[in-house]
């Protein structure tokens, strides 16, 4: 007979197991403060399902008595939306569907190294009808002055043939041709700007140029204002730090654009703190110049300078030493340096002496204005169109361009000035003044100055009190 022998468990101490006990009840603890997230869930998803919570087990339940509909914890749960359903069960919203293109209709953008032909082709119109188009007016033959940007719209019929183009040039110009009865017919439309006066300040740091594009003066009229006040103030030589100008002009604006600028009205300009004033000013006859705001006129018989902006190589001397032939000479003129290609401008009415090769001057021209003054415009690098020996020129008309032609170490032009055949400097020499305006015009002028001068010092104080905030 096996006698079996039963094994008691193994003793503990007593310390081991009061240990082990209390982890486990921290443990338990846990767990009911700190459910799971799968219990929180379904806990959370019976609530949420609930409309009476009571209903949901049978009256007189130990359940039933556990929830009350009353309950303000419970309560807030009925007023929650349902969660959102899986994605793979919940309705997706169909997209919005853009309505299709007009097959007729093709707009296409001028991209670089685009034709008009090969613009027809892209829109799928024949080379003959675009022969055809091209060839049926000499207005037609604008439509190939493409850029790239530009925006063409085709329009064809229902069977696929050409009816109208339609391009729009600027914000001021529309063209187009269509297909008639007759062939083609051409439209250009134009939209009128609204012309707006507008001032400019500027303050001279550097440049006369720079300080006009730090005012928002476009450059064109920058340019206009050196040509107006060129009479009197030499822009090569008398511009300093913290001369200032002020301006009223044209704006053109389409739809609050602006696309382009007109005339300069009125204009002060304060040269080494001397003002000079100028006011636009169209006569009964059509004629229009500027005077001063008194109405003295500011046309001489010469500009100061015949180059815009050019700096002062060298000046009016007896004694200067040639930088080629290393002798002393007199340098019976000035030279303005400025990059090659610069234009030259005569500084008075004329008639063209000579224009060609003339030894050590290079190319050059020579002009006679009346009968006591003469001017010489050396080392250019060429004439501009229309220029030759006999014909005349006006003031301001562009003869040539900056070079180094002739004896010369860089591009510059070298300037000569004559009174009665005698070279006198014409940095220093009194140009004779034009006429100011005529008596039977003064009144109407001055009618028109007065307003454009008081309106020039409003901007200006006007400026002045938003810089001071």
């Amino acid at each position: 007979m096996t006698n079996i022998t039963s094994k008691k468990p193994p003793l503990y101490p007593k310390t081991h197991i009061l240990a082990a006990s209390g982890v486990a009840a921290i443990l338990s603890l846990a767990l009911l403060v700190f459910p799971t997230r799968e219990v929180e869930a379904k806990k959370t998803y019976i609530g949420l399902e609930m409309d009476n919570p009571a209903e949901q087990f049978e009256p007189g339940s130990d359940a039933a008595d556990l929830i009350n509909p009353e309950d303000p914890v419970a309560a807030p749960f009925a007023n929650i939306a349902p969660p959102e359903q899986d994605e793979a069960t919940a309705s997706v919203a169909p997209e919005p569907v853009e309505p299709a293109a007009d097959p007729r209709e093709r707009r296409l953008t001028v991209e670089k190294g685009d034709t008009l032909s090969t613009l027809f082709e892209r829109a799928n119109i024949s080379a003959s009808t675009l022969h055809e188009v091209l060839s049926s007016s000499k207005e037609a033959k604008k439509l190939t002055q493409i850029k790239a940007g530009q925006v063409l719209d085709f329009k064809l019929n229902d069977k696929g043939e050409f009816e109208s183009l339609t391009s729009k040039l600027s914000d001021m110009e529309t063209v187009s041709i269509a297909k008639t009865d007759d062939g083609y017919a051409f439209k250009r439309d134009l939209v009128e700007p609204e012309v707006r006066d507008s001032y400019a300040h500027g303050v001279i740091r550097s440049s006369l140029s720079q300080a006009g594009q730090r005012s928002g003066l476009p450059h064109s009229l920058t340019m206009q204002l050196a040509n107006i006040f060129g009479y009197d103030i030499d822009f090569a030589m008398d511009i300093r730090n913290g001369d200032e100008f002020e301006v009223i002009y044209e704006d053109k604006l389409v739809n609050g654009k602006r696309v382009g600028s007109g005339n300069i009205l009125s204009a002060r300009f304060t040269n080494r703190g001397k003002a000079y004033t100028a006011v636009r000013y169209t006569d009964k006859r059509g004629n229009t110049t500027y005077y001063g705001a008194d109405g003295k006129s500011m046309r001489k018989a010469f500009i100061r300078t015949p180059v815009d902006f050019a700096r002062i190589s060298s000046r009016f001397s007896n004694g200067r030493r040639h930088p080629i032939l290393n002798k002393i000479r007199a340098h019976k003129g000035v030279d303005y340096a400025a990059p090659r290609g610069t234009p030259i401008k005569a500084t008075g009415d004329g008639k063209i002496l000579s224009a060609g090769r003339r030894g050590g001057y290079g190319n050059a021209i020579v002009i006679q204005h009346g009968q006591r003054y003469r001017t010489l415009y050396g080392h250019m690098q060429g004439f501009a169109k229309g220029i030759r020996t006999g014909s005349t020129v006006k003031q301001g008309q562009i003869i040539g361009y900056i070079g180094t032609t002739g004896l010369s170490t860089g591009p510059h032009l070298h300037y000569e000035f004559q009174v009665n055949g005698v070279h006198v400097d014409p940095l220093s020499q009194k140009l004779p003044m034009a006429d100011p305006i005529a008596k039977n015009e003064k009144a109407r002028f001055m009618a028109i100055s007065k307003p454009l001068m008081a309106q020039m010092d409003q901007e200006r104080s006007t400026l002045l009190a938003q810089n001071k905030r």
